[in-house]
């Protein structure tokens, strides 16, 4: 990578580290989308417990990682609710991160692209017309004039 890509690199790490630590704590606690699609036909109370009806909700299963240490938004141990879900934003900021850029390094080029089925050339190659193939714009309006 180049010095001049660091800098946009780190001011996207930068901006993703300060949506995921700070402005995710001010994202609506009401349920999303998905969530709310599947409660339709439930009767739900101020805490979004069913309390009735019938709705898909109702066979939801926590999954296999609910026990993991970043679970439900939040750190597991810490108890204030801010810190928690910032952390939380912070290490699966810093965790893509590291996994995007580890693929990124490990399919980078090694070195300068070549085709094995052509070899070094010298000078122009047959069908080619030469250096005076492709001329500048001020090459071109000199010939121009020297033709009037």
């Amino acid at each position: 990578m180049s010095k001049r890509q660091w800098p946009f690199v780190l001011g996207g790490l930068l901006v993703a580290l300060l949506l995921a630590g700070v402005v995710s704590n001010y994202a609506s606690a009401h349920p999303d989308g998905l969530d709310s699609s599947l409660l339709k036909g439930c009767t739900v109370n101020a805490d979004d417990e069913i309390t009735g009806g019938s709705c898909p909700a109702q066979q939801a299963k926590d999954h296999e990682l609910a026990d993991s240490p970043l679970a439900d938004y939040g750190v597991r141990g810490v108890s204030n609710g801010f810190l928690s879900t910032g952390l939380s934003g912070v290490l699966g900021v810093l965790l893509t991160f590291a996994l995007g850029g580890g693929l990124f390094w490990l399919a980078r080029r090694r070195g300068p692209a070549t085709n094995p089925s052509s070899g070094p050339t010298n000078g122009p190659t047959e069908g080619s017309a030469g250096p005076d193939s492709d001329p500048t714009a001020d090459e071109r309006a000199a010939r121009a004039a020297g033709a009037r």
